[in-house]
């Protein structure tokens, strides 16, 4: 089982987390106006890296706050946690 250090509550089971997807892409920007294929690479083109990777974690069986995982996608081995604000 993986374990996942929450950088708000510690230590805990990949159960109480969900993946919330590539935590390098950067979402539009809120009351912009963006063409609709802009949209679409935002919503569905997505790499699939081998190695390491930062990806957005949800905490939904605790804290309830998203945060940032460097992770290995081959060998799932996590490297560090961080909160939304913080350099990678």
């Amino acid at each position: 089982m993986l374990n996942i250090k929450c950088p708000y509550c510690g230590d805990r089971s990949q159960k109480e987390f969900a993946y919330g997807g590539d935590g390098t892409i950067n979402r539009p920007k809120l009351n912009q106006e963006i063409s609709d294929e802009e949209w679409d690479n935002f919503v569905y083109l997505r790499k699939s890296p081998r190695g390491k990777h930062i990806e957005l974690w949800h905490h939904i069986a605790g804290c309830r706050q998203w945060f940032k995982v460097e992770r290995d996608t081959t060998t799932h081995e996590i490297f560090r946690t961080f909160k939304p604000e913080e350099e990678f």
